[in-house]
């Protein structure tokens, strides 16, 4: 195996470097895990073609590598000295390969490489005398990291750490095919944007996606593979949407029902459709669409406001204009689900906020968490399904446990089943057969680097809080999704400290208040009696959930 060079200036100028060894695997399963993987990549002795896909005989996860624009990953080897010192617990780890790179450098890195630069490869005297047969590679994009680095090297929330320092690497496509062995030269043919390193590129990807001329500039460049330049393009489309609903956008949107279906004796599912559609800009059709874990606010006939969690399924994916909503019947409802159950069919038009909000996380697949658990019961399925039904679609390792009263019981039923394959296991618990959820069980045994969700009446939810307290489960673990609270309790005053010092009068039951732009409120001063379960002991200092907590005596707050 080739020794790393420690003493590598990153920042010197790149013309010319050796390939220390190539690497290839097949996909394999990961240890720990559920989900195959290319990233244990062993040295190739000898020379390998490599075509337009890549290396004779690499496999990858097509998910999240591979394809024309991700050929070929190449690594700067210096960079594992410098890992291993920051984490020497996974010191062993940080060798050559570990990235899963199939070409392995020392003086090539983020720095000194450029979107576009075309590289050409081969022995010197190939080189020199032989050019036109040599492989040619150009550099097409960062690496982005995901969750499969955490789980390489045992360290928690790592995965983002590699494009803060600008550690990722970088892919190739190949221009020209040809062979490669260790040893090879490889040599700095052209440079179109000298200006556009991997780092800077990194700067707006990741650390600074607000810049908006810097997002149309490298929005332009062709080069660019569609993974990193498609997310300029559509960063730039949405600032222009934005901008032009922000000039007309009402902030209530006339949805109608058309479709009402009744999934189970007490759930019914609702897909509601815009009257007046909003048209996406040209080239951005993905700007209208809702991630998974999205919530829509629906004012009611009864002068309710209620937020529900978004169902719609993968092949009729959510958007601004079209969702669907699964609602059971409580038995002792404030308004909500009965004004749904009794009042709402087909027809029927609702006005629904044009403000979305995403109260599930849903970006952890890519900031490396290697696990997701779901742990719901009853309707509370509904906030979950569509984020399971997106990690399996991108073979992200899931399991749902799921507490139900019957088997009658069980909304969106085929959907459940087509998510009990190789990476998402389902165990649904039926009361009637005696088959009981057990949370402690579940918490007790998580593994390592997983992130667990709950969702569910207040019984749940509250066992659920113990159960994490008891086991040490880390806030940034866990995740509530809360549906019911107990929102009882004393009369109470509030001062809005940013609106002129107004005072509001809050009754023993009053849900909300008449000010509250969202759920989140800043707290100035005075007790409060913190409900629910989505906020951090630190959060809880300076902010109170204004939906369900109760201030003690009188309290001031910002909104």
């Amino acid at each position: 195996m080739a020794e790393p060079q420690p003493k590598v200036d990153l920042y010197a100028p790149f013309e010319r470097d050796t390939i220390l060894e190539v690497r290839a695997s097949k996909m394999k399963k990961m240890k720990g895990l559920e989900v195959m993987s290319g990233i244990d990549k062993t040295i190739i002795d000898g020379p390998v073609y490599v075509g337009r896909a890549g290396l004779e005989g690499d496999e990858s996860d097509p998910t999240f590598h591979g394809g024309i624009d991700k050929a070929v990953h190449g690594y700067c080897s210096s960079h594992y000295p410098t890992w291993a010192s920051e984490h020497p617990s996974s010191a062993s780890a940080f060798v050559p390969g570990g990235f899963g790179e199939n070409l392995v450098t020392a003086h090539m890195n983020e720095r000194n490489v450029c979107i576009g630069d075309t590289m050409i490869i081969g022995s010197p005297s190939a080189l020199t005398f032989n050019p036109e047969t040599c492989l040619l590679l150009q550099v097409s994009l960062p690496r982005q990291p995901c969750f499969k680095l955490n789980h390489r090297f045992q360290l928690k929330k790592f995965a983002p750490l590699t494009w803060k320092h600008s550690r990722t690497g970088w892919y190739y496509r190949v221009l020209r095919p040809g062979l490669v062995q260790a040893g090879d030269e490889i040599r700095l043919v052209s440079r179109p944007h000298p200006q556009w390193t991997m780092e800077r590129i990194q700067e707006y990807l990741h650390r600074n996606q607000d810049d908006e001329a810097m997002n149309a500039e490298l929005a332009q460049i062709e080069e660019l593979g569609a993974e990193s330049r498609d997310a300029f393009k559509a960063r730039v489309a949405r600032s222009a949407a934005k901008k032009k609903r922000a000039e007309k956008a009402a902030r209530w949107r006339a949805f109608r029902v058309v479709q009402r279906r009744q999934e189970t004796p007490r759930i019914a599912s609702f897909v509601l459709e815009a009257v007046d559609p909003i048209v996406p800009v040209p080239g951005d059709e993905k700007s209208i669409l809702l991630k998974p874990g999205a919530h829509a606010r629906v004012k009611l006939g009864n002068g309710l406001v209620r937020a529900y969690s978004i169902v719609s399924a993968p092949d009729e994916q959510a958007s601004v204009n079209r969702f669907q909503l699964g609602i059971a019947l409580e038995p002792q409802s404030r308004g909500g689900s009965a004004f749904f159950h009794s009042q709402v069919f087909e027809g029927h038009v609702l006005q629904v906020s044009a403000n979305f909000t995403n109260a599930v996380p849903n970006g952890a697949s890519a900031g490396g968490i290697s696990h997701h658990i779901f742990v719901a019961g009853g309707v509370g399925i509904t906030a979950f399904l569509p984020s399971l039904e997106h990690f399996q679609s991108i073979h992200v390792s899931c399991e749902l446990h799921y507490a139900v009263r019957s088997g009658e019981d069980v909304p969106f039923r085929e959907r459940l089943e087509r998510l009990n394959d190789g990476t998402c296991a389902v165990k649904v618990y039926d009361k009637t057969k005696g088959e009981r959820l057990n949370v402690g069980g579940i918490v007790k045994s998580i593994p390592w680097n997983t992130m667990i969700y709950f969702c569910g009446p207040r019984a749940l939810m509250l066992d659920a809080a113990e159960q994490v307290r008891k086991y040490g489960v880390p806030e940034g673990e866990v995740h509530f999704e809360a549906f019911e609270a107990d929102i009882s309790g004393d009369p109470f005053e509030v001062v809005v400290a940013n609106k002129e010092g107004k005072t509001l009068q809050v009754q023993g039951r009053r849900r909300c208040w008449r000010f509250c732009k969202r759920s989140l409120e800043m707290k100035r001063g005075g007790r409060v009696e913190h409900r629910g379960t989505a906020l951090s002991a630190e959060e809880k200092e300076g902010a109170m959930l204004a939906c369900v907590s109760r201030g003690v005596g009188r309290i001031v707050i910002e909104i």
